[in-house]
């Protein structure tokens, strides 16, 4: 790991900020109340983007064009066929742009450029499969209710849906939900995080592009209380997809409640990744790190426990803690880094808070623990917490930065309590050579995913979503687009009334 790490200039230090306008009913319009939010790339310490700063007379027209373009526009009246096409070409142009849309990533999150590659690489087979889904959708027929009857259920697009997506995926998250909705016929509200919104308006260019009709899908840049929160209120908007912290998604879920209108959330993850003896320990080892250190920890899926058999932790937290030596910390637009920045100050310092606050009460850090020396920018060294207790805030809350604490168990009934042992449920790791055991623990614990012998390991096909107070519904999977759809039944009937109800008096 570097001691000191050396920033790059970039092309807009010395070009200054690209300037981007909200996207409403197929145009690019700026703020009405005419203010502006610029984002300082993290890592660089220099303005790259200023973003119009919608407020809600703007939230609003952009829900008022997607509501015309659902109630008379021809979007939810296609053929699925001829929506799958638009998305396959979508897809198709996400791809060509990849550098670019990486590069935006990149810089307004600070995260490094080979991750983000990936990370549009899956983006692409998500709108591909999501295009496969638009001509899957399919209803229900029953026959057999009745010779003179027949029963027929009708799969419909819910309507206007609000997407609210967060910082730490720009793209891959967005990507996550646009594209089913589209699938079912929906229009959509979207509205980025104010820190990383260039991506989306980097996608509205494309949608333009490839002629999806005006108003089916708007973009509107700005803060959640004056940009997003309208969309939730409105009752014009049928549905909420929301991704982000489960404060704000209580708080999200409330207002949405004033319209009864669905609710879908991926919220946050205190995910464990527990380790038995018979685990084979260099494979688990580079997943430990990997799955607390990705993405600088600023990840829902991170495996930010390490529950460990206390017969081997003294010689795995070592493993980890000399594998961890080797994490390259650096510029986000260099190769060779792996991890990033840090978001914001904000956040730098909500994670040394709970940093501060597990060495008060005693904890200690084989490593990290700190800060790291930088051009520009806020990046921390991966940091190893050992000493601590299930009841510790750091060992039950969600962190959301490099640190991974350690617990130890003597059974796999104490490994599935503490496993369990959090407000959240998204997902886990089981880490052992014997099947009964992978099979036990993973059956117990109350996690959306559980990974066996791997961990943050996906596919397009596989639902991904969490229990308790990780969020509502489900993400990818074969049922995406149907999250997105309302069931209509038609009951039919041929000929006259089989037995009157009211018959005439004798």
């Amino acid at each position: 790991m570097t001691a000191h790490i050396t920033i790059a200039p970039i092309p807009e230090s010395q070009a200054g900020p690209r300037r981007y306008r909200l996207l409403i009913d197929g145009a690019w319009t700026e703020a009405r109340a005419g203010g502006t939010i610029e984002r300082v790339a993290p890592a660089h310490g220099v303005a790259v983007s200023i973003y119009e700063r919608a407020g809600r007379e703007d939230a609003l027209a952009a829900v008022a064009a997607a509501r015309a373009a659902f109630d008379n526009g021809t979007w939810p009246r296609m053929t699925g066929a001829e929506r799958s096409s638009l998305l396959l070409k979508v897809a198709a142009r996400i791809e060509a742009r990849a550098e670019e849309f990486a590069r935006l990533d990149a810089i307004e999150a600070g995260k490094p450029i080979a991750q983000v590659r990936g990370e549009m690489a899956g983006a692409v087979d998500i709108w591909r499969f999501a295009a496969a889904l638009a001509r899957t959708l399919h209803g229900q027929s029953f026959s057999t209710i009745g010779e003179t009857k027949l029963g027929v259920v009708l799969r419909e697009p819910i309507g206007v849906v609000s997407i609210i997506t967060p910082w730490n995926f720009p793209f891959l998250i967005l990507s996550q939900k646009l594209p089913f909705a589209l699938a079912a016929g929906c229009t959509a509200v979207v509205k980025p995080s104010e820190m990383t919104s260039a991506s989306a308006l980097l996608l509205g260019e494309i949608l333009i592009e490839v002629g999806l009709p005006k108003g089916v899908v708007n973009i509107v840049t700005g803060t959640g209380p004056e940009a997003g929160a309208p969309t939730v209120e409105s009752a014009d908007v049928d549905m909420l997809s929301f991704t982000g912290s489960t404060k704000v998604g209580k708080a999200l879920m409330a207002s949405a409640a004033g319209t009864l209108k669905k609710v879908s959330m991926e919220l946050g993850g205190k995910n464990a990744q527990i380790v038995f003896p018979d685990a084979d320990l260099e494979a688990a080892t580079d997943a430990i790190v990997f799955g607390a250190f990705f993405n600088a920890g600023e990840c829902c899926n991170a495996g930010s426990r390490l529950v460990v058999h206390a017969s081997i932790a003294e010689e795995l937290v070592e493993r980890v803690r000399a594998r961890s030596a080797r994490v390259r910390v650096g510029d986000p637009l260099d190769d060779a880094t792996v991890v990033g920045a840090l978001i914001s100050q904000d956040h730098t310092d909500k994670i040394g808070a709970y940093v501060e606050g597990a060495r008060g009460a005693g904890a200690r850090f084989p490593a990290g623990g700190a800060m790291l020396s930088a051009d520009s920018g806020r990046f921390m060294a991966p940091t190893i917490v050992t000493g601590v207790s299930p009841d510790m805030a750091i060992a039950r809350e969600e962190v959301f930065g490099p640190v991974l604490t350690v617990l130890t168990f003597e059974t796999p009934q104490e490994a599935i309590a503490i496993g369990n042992g959090t407000e959240y449920g998204l997902s886990a790791g089981v880490w052992s050579a014997n099947f009964d055991t992978c099979h036990l623990v993973s059956r117990a614990l109350r996690a959306g995913t559980v990974w066996i012998n791997t961990f943050m390991d996906g596919a397009s096909e596989l639902p991904f979503g969490g229990f308790k107070q990780s969020g509502l519904g489900r993400e990818l999977g074969i049922h995406a687009a149907l999250d997105y759809t309302e069931e209509k039944t038609l009951h039919l009937h041929s000929g006259g009334r089989p037995k009157p109800w009211v018959v005439d008096a004798i």
